[in-house]
């Protein structure tokens, strides 16, 4: 018996008294109201709160404190289900579950272990989650990392209520971004090298392209500097791509954060399909 079954059992007691004071002609009930449940305000006011009296007032045309002692006098086995049913003006019932009842949940807890709260309401449905998906054109920050800790936690919760997931990070790796990011690689690379440049008016400002063209320049010398400006932007876009993407596998890695998928923009429009 879970918490669910609780509040359904709770539910059900409820609905069964408003059908119980039909039936007897007390409440007149053209239509069946829904029973939400709630949690009250302050514990010591019970365990769950329902306003369905105050929403049948109108209707019924008697006042909602009325109503809420017809529905408590009309619950089947309340002293089974219930240690306190209470009425709060001008028509809340306060009810607290028996203690026994919640036990019944912790020991299905405890039996269960971690496949308690498992399902199989996604029934193999097939679910893409895409998320935290920055542009490998710097690292990570706080906000990507409250994206992974959501994606990941709703990836889990989809597994474990019986749907087929793919967790997804979309590379955003063509676009205007990516050629800044070789710009503003390309011309700190240049300055690591002795020249004077004029930094691109859009580019990358962060400490990390400094750091990243440092690679570079121990990794390709001067070579750069013999090649056009086109070839050159493009080998330091294509080197600058490579490390900022695994710095940031390697940033999720360390968080504990796991993608089925790794899917590239760049491989998308190459391959023709949009």
């Amino acid at each position: 018996m879970t918490q669910g079954v609780v509040q359904d059992k709770v539910s059900q007691a409820l609905v069964g008294a408003l059908r119980s004071a039909q039936q007897r002609g007390v409440l007149k009930l053209e239509q069946m109201p829904m029973v939400n449940l709630e949690a009250p305000k302050r514990p010591e006011w019970g365990d769950v709160s329902c306003t369905v009296a105050m929403s049948l007032s109108a209707s019924e045309r008697r006042p909602p404190f009325e109503i809420a002692q017809i529905i408590i006098d009309h619950i089947e086995q309340r002293d089974a289900l219930f240690s306190r049913a209470e009425i709060a003006r001008p028509g809340f019932l306060n009810l607290t579950v028996k203690r026994e009842l919640w036990m019944d949940v912790l020991r299905e807890i405890e039996a269960q272990g971690e496949r308690y709260g498992h399902s199989q309401v996604g029934q193999g449905r097939r679910v893409l989650v895409e998320y935290v998906s920055a542009n490998p054109t710097g690292p990570l920050h706080v906000g990507h990392g409250r994206g992974a800790a959501v994606g990941q936690a709703l990836v889990r919760l989809l597994c474990a209520t019986g749907h087929d997931v793919v967790s997804e990070y979309y590379i955003n790796d063509a676009g205007r971004q990516m050629k800044l990011l070789g710009l503003s690689v390309l011309a700190r690379y240049r300055e690591a090298c002795g020249q004077t440049v004029s930094f691109p008016e859009d580019g990358y400002h962060g400490g990390y392209i400094r750091t990243v063209a440092e690679h570079v320049k121990a990794e390709q010398g001067a070579a750069l500097l013999s090649l056009s400006a086109a070839d050159a932007e493009q080998r330091s876009r294509e080197f600058a791509y490579r490390e900022l993407l695994a710095l940031i596998r390697q940033d999720l890695e360390m968080f504990g954060i796991a993608f089925e998928s790794w899917f590239s923009e760049a491989s998308l429009l190459s391959s023709g399909a949009v």
